[in-house]
């Protein structure tokens, strides 16, 4: 049986959380990863929950209680995970030009490691393009900011 575009996207998408929670050693309660294509630019980031508190991938360590071990944050690990994110969200674009589709401009995905659920939403508007002065890191702020809020 041939493999339907949804197999595709599922594919990468589960990809992209788990190089995700792989940087974390597994020890996340939750995992927001961020993707934004608007024309000839892509952009992938990620941040957490842990021990309750919402910490950004460069800052996972303040997070960890005493007994834990401290997660490797070195720049070349932080690098290679947004490396693995963007060559998904590559694909994916070019799965949607194979299959026909339209690629998303902006992807958040919440993925709750206990309950193993993904959630995604997707945005097909363009948002920061037509804005001289906003850009994709601005947006990803912007959800790091609100779902911090939130907890």
């Amino acid at each position: 049986m041939s493999k339907l575009f949804e197999d595709y996207l599922s594919e990468l998408q589960t990809d992209m959380v788990a190089i995700c929670l792989e940087y974390v050693e597994n020890k996340a309660e939750d995992i927001y990863i961020y993707c934004s294509y608007e024309p000839e630019m892509y952009a992938f980031d990620v941040f957490y929950r842990i021990n309750g508190q919402v910490v950004l991938k460069n800052n996972v360590n303040t997070a960890i209680n005493e007994d834990d071990t401290s997660y490797d944050t070195s720049e070349e690990r932080q690098e290679a995970v947004l490396d693995i994110g963007l060559k998904d969200l590559e694909e994916i674009h070019a799965k949607c030009k194979e299959y026909g589709r339209d690629m998303p401009t902006e992807i958040k995905m919440h993925y709750n490691v206990q309950q193993n659920s993904l959630k995604a939403q997707y945005k097909y508007d363009l948002i920061y393009s037509e804005d001289e002065e906003l850009l994709p890191d601005d947006i990803f702020d912007f959800w790091f900011e609100e779902i911090k809020k939130s907890s």
